[in-house]
């Protein structure tokens, strides 16, 4: 059986990931004014940055249309008898089940989904995980049972520096919003039960950034770890953490990503996230 992988574009894998891996994609979009763009496609991480700073308004994001989904996965029927499919968790987006729903409209392959419960590179460790498997030959059930072991060990804590935008687009409850930015409060966040909740809150970004720190730390001892370091258009900042983290556990397996423009909308420019899972 020939299966493929395919992710949605708020993975954040790298192109070159994209075309090792052999890892299909489906796109969402960042909306300013009228004018869309596909992430990944039509705008880049940086111009998109770039752009937030020289609009007043807050841009929209959408999901995948069923139509684009369901040529998708036309096109790689010709091709394949299964597709396993990972994405952003179903809480913050209907991406998700829009897949699902095309894949029941679409002959010729089996579609499997699988909702990440997340977002960013710690779902791509997901998607990269998949396709490794595929290539070795695995069947569906073997990849699926994986992934669903993965999910026992995998953990994501991000901060951002101002919970205005995730408030305004609906990530985050207005009470929530507005206690942080009374207080001045630099929360850590992580996802539970597909949703973006508050951890802890802290009052510095420091300390903010040193207690995910910890956490990472607390884990890598005794664990081998694939570890991502995650930045909202402060590469830098993000590369720091991974050599400090290096320099304690040099043979942990680590990457930087970053926030691309679907999920920058919401976090802000300046967010830090730190993702993990046991290898």
């Amino acid at each position: 059986m020939k299966i493929a992988v395919m992710s949605d574009s708020t993975a954040y894998i790298s192109k070159d990931d994209r075309e090792r891996y052999n890892i299909h994609m489906v796109p969402l979009s960042v909306i300013f004014d009228d004018a869309s763009y596909q992430e990944e496609i039509d705008i880049t991480t940086e111009e998109f940055y770039k752009k937030m700073k020289s609009t007043k308004d807050l841009p929209s994001t959408s999901q995948p249309s069923i139509g684009y989904v369901t040529k998708k996965l036309e096109s790689l029927a010709e091709h394949f008898d299964a597709v396993i499919s990972i994405h952003l968790s179903s809480g913050i987006s209907g991406t998700y089940q829009t897949v699902t729903s095309a894949g029941e409209m679409v002959d010729g392959i089996e579609v499997i989904t699988f909702d990440s419960e997340i977002s960013c590179m710690v779902q791509g460790f997901y998607a990269i995980e998949a396709a490794k498997l595929a290539k070795e030959g695995k069947s569906v059930n073997e990849i699926m049972d994986r992934l669903h072991e993965m999910k026992q060990s995998i953990r994501a804590y991000f901060m951002v520096d101002d919970l205005t935008n995730l408030q305004r687009g609906g990530r985050l409850s207005g009470a929530q919003a507005l206690i942080g930015s009374l207080l001045q409060v630099k929360p850590i966040l992580h996802f539970q039960n597909k949703l973006i909740v508050p951890f802890e809150k802290i009052r510095t970004r420091k300390k903010a950034i040193h207690r995910m720190m910890g956490m990472l730390e607390d884990e890598a001892e005794g664990n081998e770890l694939r570890v991502v370091f995650i930045h909202g258009n402060d590469e830098a900042s993000a590369k720091q953490l991974e050599q400090q983290f290096k320099e304690k556990y040099p043979n942990a397996e680590t990457s930087i990503s970053y926030f691309g423009p679907v999920i920058g909308t919401h976090l802000g420019e300046g967010a830090v996230g730190i993702g993990w899972y046991k290898k």
